[in-house]
Parts: structure tokens; C-alpha cells; sequence
């Protein structure tokens, strides 16, 4: 009997060890969440005296062994032979093309019309005129070679005759440059010979403040049968 009370203390310190070892377990594990540290922080500190008082043998069954899972940190990684599944995304739809849009032209715009007064054009002054050839006065028109005055027969049968003024511009030699009959005889082939005659003549240039200078003289040519 005394073999029997000797194991059946031994057995009871045992299930006290275990389970104290269950506690220290559970609470080490409680520690671990960070809500609980944060509590038993606050809480006030106790202390708790633990004093074995032999008690009277009582029989107690045999405790059955509980499995006490390792803490976090040992338990044991998973093999690495076996591949994580992957999961694969669906893939997102590819974005629409954004295509600015196409601002309108602008109407053109018009260039101002800046209107432009015409100039004046200054009309130019009209020409100098030259001044008058002077006519040269009777007295002054003498001749150095008299006009050949020839009677046309035609003129002398037909009884033709009168006066042809002639009028001609004698230059600063004293040749004439133009003639013209200033007054007719009435009969044209008189003023004809009347040209013809002056034309073939010579005069003296008039002067003036002793310079030769150009001008208008009348001549008369007579055509009288008597002669």
C-alpha cells in the first residue's frame, strides 16, 4: 500500500507541473495578441503564493496526455516541394483610344479694305509758247539774190495776170525756210510761180542790236502782160 500512495503522489505532482505548464503555455500565447499585452499592462500587478499542502491520498484517474500545440515560431514550414497555386488576374480590357477632338476652322478673316484717295496728279503746266516770229518790216527785206519771177506761158495766152502776196520765213542767213501765198491772184498757176520764184531768192539777214535774228516777211510778186 505504501508502493501504491508513493506513485499516486507522483503522478499528482506531475498533473500539477502539466498543468501549470498549460497555463504558462496559454498564457504566453495570450501575451502574444497585442490587445492583451496592452491590458495585462494596466492591470494591477498580483501576486499569488503557491504553498502545497499535503493532502489526504486520494485516488485520482490517470491523466490522459494532451497535445499542446508549439508556439507560432516553431511551428513547421510547408514543404517547399509543393507549388502555391497561382491565381491569375483577368485581364483588364484594354482602354478605348481617345481621339481629341477635331476643333473647327475659323471662318477667315477678311482684310481690312483701307480705302486710299486717289492722288492728285498736278497737271502740268502747259507748254511755253514760243514767242511770235517777228515780222520783218518792208524796208528791211532786200535781196542779195532777187526772186526769178517766170511768167507761165499758159498764164500769158489765157491773159492771166494780178499781185500774189507771199508770205516766207526768212531765217538768220537770210534763206527762206517756208512759203505761202497770203493772198492769191485768183489764178493758181500764177501762185504757183510766185512760190517758186521766192523760194530760189536770197535776202539780207535782218538784224537787231546788231545779232541776226529770224522772222516773217511778205513779199509781193507782180504778173503784168504790159511787161
Amino acid at each position: 500500500m505504501a508502493q501504491a500512495s508513493e506513485l499516486t503522489l507522483v503522478q499528482r505532482r506531475t498533473m500539477g507541473a502539466l498543468i501549470l505548464a498549460l497555463h504558462v503555455a496559454g498564457a504566453w500565447g495570450l501575451l502574444q495578441i497585442s490587445a492583451v499585452r496592452e491590458m495585462v499592462s494596466q492591470a494591477m500587478p498580483m501576486f499569488i503564493d503557491v504553498v502545497a499542502v499535503d493532502a489526504p491520498p486520494v485516488p485520482v484517474p490517470v491523466p490522459v496526455p494532451v497535445a499542446v500545440p508549439p508556439p507560432p515560431s516553431l511551428q513547421k514550414p510547408l514543404p517547399t516541394s509543393a507549388p502555391l497555386p497561382v491565381i491569375a488576374a483577368a485581364p483588364s480590357p484594354a482602354p478605348a483610344a481617345f481621339t481629341a477632338p477635331v476643333e473647327p476652322t475659323p471662318p477667315p478673316v477678311a482684310a481690312p479694305v483701307v480705302m486710299v484717295a486717289p492722288a492728285v496728279v498736278a497737271a502740268p503746266p502747259p507748254p511755253v509758247a514760243p514767242p511770235a516770229p517777228k515780222m520783218i518790216p518792208p524796208s528791211a527785206v532786200l535781196f542779195t539774190e532777187p526772186p526769178p519771177v517766170v511768167y507761165p506761158r499758159i498764164s500769158r495766152r489765157s491773159n492771166e495776170s494780178g499781185r500774189v502776196m507771199v508770205r516766207a520765213y526768212i531765217d538768220t542767213t537770210g534763206v527762206p525756210r517756208q512759203v505761202q501765198v497770203e493772198k492769191s491772184s485768183g489764178f493758181a498757176r500764177l501762185d504757183e510761180a510766185a512760190l517758186s520764184a521766192v523760194q530760189k531768192s536770197r535776202l539780207k539777214p535782218h538784224t537787231e542790236n546788231g545779232q541776226p535774228v529770224e522772222g516773217w516777211a511778205r513779199i509781193p510778186i507782180d504778173f503784168d502782160l504790159e511787161k
